[in-house]
């Protein structure tokens, strides 16, 4: 007897049930094994943390290495350690927390309504709680926030898209939301014959992998990154020349392009010789994790399974080459070929090498977009990109490690920053981007970039100016402290009682 399963078509606003996701345990099958019968032990998929292999792929090299890693870290012990480094075991995530909470008293009622807004996102996300049947409904939003979410989507494509407010609409998924929205409003779901529910596990597997308590390599930050990728894509020069291969390789590869960012730089983990450091030799070491990560994911979920074994390695090989051309200790590399091909005016878009060269130039480009961004929403990510060079910062001292640049709170600024990194790396980047696409959108990004440059030297100058007036009644009120102690010295000289003798608790202003 021959027996039909059928999956249930899942809406886009409603996410697909836990049960059906459930990575714990999961088994993947072949077209060739049977559903309900046993598996072939050959095709069986092993798990190592978030990323699977198969017995027979050398890639287990790098799988086995970091995967056990993974999944301790997540319960609480402490990770394998790779060499005698006293800080390649440093739980960042972990640190972060610390280093961020205040008093336990002025703390502890924030992290109690933190805890209950978000337990229910906690419930049904949680890595201990996966493969659990679910026994609430998962469609927490309304219908007033799911439809402002469609109405968003529907302006997706335009430069001062909010990705913060449409992160709040979809209840922390705008990762999920809008590249699933995009693949299928590209038809590649259809085209490529994408499994629904694959797809979807995949991009909720995607984004449970980036660190929420990062305050910069988050989510958010890749669905900002996806979504400035879409406008580029759109880019008539672009728009007519690549095929759907490109989109899909351009979408995914903005979506996956930090995923698994641990929060800290690659120099903090070449100097605290982290094990990620090692396996890479300290070449482009976050740009292959994040690879590696996605490759993982894509393999797990079997996303591309249907496809011929050699187009699923090959999309593999090309999402990689597009994720490794983020790197930005290769900035200067990837500008001066870009600045030469401009102006030998050599540019083939019916090459496909070529093409492939755009996309990593757009991609650059989105990764370090927010300068060019509206001030409202350049001006947020200014800060947390600043916030989290803080955060390491605040880990290097604690450990006694040196301090690297950009990352000392006390001799940096969220302006200085801005304005050295808008100079030196996003407007070279962008100038020429707009001499091969010299369109309406590439001069709406030079524009809010002069303004926003010019915006953080206004606000420097005023904090200046501000600190200068201080200085003055700071001189006089250490003068008049002076005073007053060389007074109350004269007087406790005289059989008087000094200030020093006073209790605190009894003082009165």
């Amino acid at each position: 007897m021959e027996v039909c399963y059928q999956l249930p078509v899942l809406p886009l606003d409603r996410p697909v049930p836990k049960h059906v996701l459930s990575r714990r345990g999961a088994i993947s099958f072949s077209s060739s094994s049977s559903l309900f019968g046993a598996p072939d032990p050959r095709q069986l998929s092993q798990r190592r943390g978030a990323i699977s292999y198969d017995s027979s792929d050398q890639t287990a090299l790098y799988i086995r290495m970091l995967g056990d890693v993974r999944v301790r870290s997540q319960v609480g012990f402490e990770p394998e350690r790779r060499s005698s480094h006293p800080y390649q075991c440093i739980d960042f995530r972990t640190l972060h927390t610390r280093l961020g909470c205040g008093s336990a008293a002025d703390s502890a009622p924030e992290r109690r309504v933190h805890r209950l807004l978000s337990f229910q996102r906690y419930l049904h996300s949680s890595r201990l709680l996966r493969g659990i049947p679910q026994q609430i409904p998962l469609h927490l939003l309304d219908e007033d926030y799911t439809g402002q979410a469609r109405c968003m989507l529907e302006k997706v494509g335009t430069w001062n898209f909010d990705i913060f407010l449409f992160d709040k609409l979809t209840n922390g998924n705008s990762l999920i939301t809008l590249t699933f929205h995009l693949l299928n409003q590209y038809g590649l779901v259809e085209l490529f014959q994408l499994d629904m529910v694959k797809l979807w596990r995949f991009l909720v597997m995607v984004q449970e992998d980036y660190h929420s308590d990062n305050p910069y390599h988050n989510a958010v930050h890749a669905a900002d990154v996806t979504q400035a990728m879409y406008c580029y894509l759109r880019e008539p020069i672009l728009a007519k020349s690549l095929t759907s291969c490109d989109i899909i390789l351009g979408l995914l590869a903005a979506a996956t392009h930090d995923l698994d960012h641990p929060g800290v730089n690659q120099p903090f983990l070449i100097k605290t010789d982290h094990y990620l450091s090692t396996l890479y030799r300290n070449t482009s070491v976050l740009e292959n994790h994040h690879w590696k990560s996605a490759v993982g994911l894509l393999r797990e979920t079997g996303l591309f399974s249907h496809l011929p074994a050699e187009d699923s390695l090959n999309m593999e090989r090309e999402l990689g080459s597009l994720i490794l051309a983020t790197d930005i200790s290769r900035q200067n590399d990837y500008l001066s070929r870009f600045r030469l091909h401009l102006d030998q005016g050599n540019l083939c878009l019916s090459n496909a090498s070529h093409r492939h060269f755009l996309l990593q130039m757009a991609l650059k480009c989105a990764d370090i977009c927010n300068p060019c961004r509206p001030w409202e929403l350049s001006k947020q990510w200014s800060e947390k990109v600043t916030e989290e060079f803080f955060q390491q910062g605040d880990i290097e001292k604690k450990h006694k490690l040196e301090v690297s640049p950009l990352c000392d709170r006390q001799a940096n600024s969220v302006g200085n920053i801005q304005i050295g990194f808008m100079t030196y790396v996003a407007e070279p980047l962008f100038a020429e981007w707009a001499r091969f696409s010299d369109t309406r959108l590439s001069q709406t990004m030079l524009g809010h970039m002069g303004l926003n440059k010019a915006s953080w030297g206004s606000l420097l100058q005023e904090q200046t100016s501000v600190s200068e007036e201080a200085e003055p009644s700071t001189s006089g009120a250490n003068t008049q402290a002076a005073a007053a102690r060389r007074d109350g010295n004269a007087a406790t000289t005289a059989g008087g009682t000094s200030s020093k003798e006073i209790p605190q608790g009894s003082r009165k202003s």
